[in-house]
């Protein structure tokens, strides 16, 4: 038998021996991590949150009235769901659950209770899991997160966008090579 046979058994042998569970958790961690509140920043598009709360969250004017910012909010993420449910009473924030102040209670009313302060309906009803991952997106990239920023607008809209441009900073000129001087 030659040295090759024991080298390439010994080969074997070690493979045999190697832990599947470890080589798939190694290549799992090398993998690039996926934002588990993509979904969530797809709701804030399509249930048009940035149309009043801007796609930053800094609120302002849009055709619900003064929006409050998202980035200032101290509202608890059980609070900012049941915000998105069921819309603010006596303003533009309209609610997204289906049965809002019918079938589901708003802030423990119904909609006889609230009568002309009803929030109005949104443009399509959204699912609570939906609901959720909104809330969830929220809290993860803007709620706290002070003012918008170059890569947070690039987060939002892809490396596509023109939007963008408006929120890069001029970088400074580079300073002389002292070498030279």
């Amino acid at each position: 038998m030659s040295r090759l046979f024991f080298v390439a058994t010994a080969l074997l042998v070690s493979l045999a021996c190697v832990d599947p569970w470890t080589i798939r958790d190694a290549t799992a961690q090398q993998a690039p991590a996926h934002d588990a509140t993509d979904a969530g920043k797809q709701v804030f598009k399509r249930a048009n949150c940035m149309g009043c709360h801007k796609w930053h969250g800094n609120g302002g004017g849009g055709y619900g009235g003064d929006a409050l910012s998202l980035r200032k909010t101290t509202l608890a993420r059980e609070q900012i769901i049941e915000t998105i449910a069921c819309g603010r009473p006596g303003t533009g924030m309209p609610f997204h659950l289906r049965g809002a102040y019918d079938t589901q209670p708003c802030y423990s009313l119904t909609r006889a209770q609230i009568s002309d302060t009803m929030p109005p309906e949104a443009a399509f009803f959204l699912r609570p899991s939906e609901i959720e991952a909104a809330a969830d997106y929220v809290i993860a990239h803007v709620k706290g997160k002070g003012e918008p920023t170059y890569e947070d607008c690039i987060a939002f809209f892809g490396d596509g966008s023109r939007v963008c441009g408006i929120y890069k900073t001029s970088q400074p000129p580079a300073p002389d090579n002292p070498a030279k001087n």
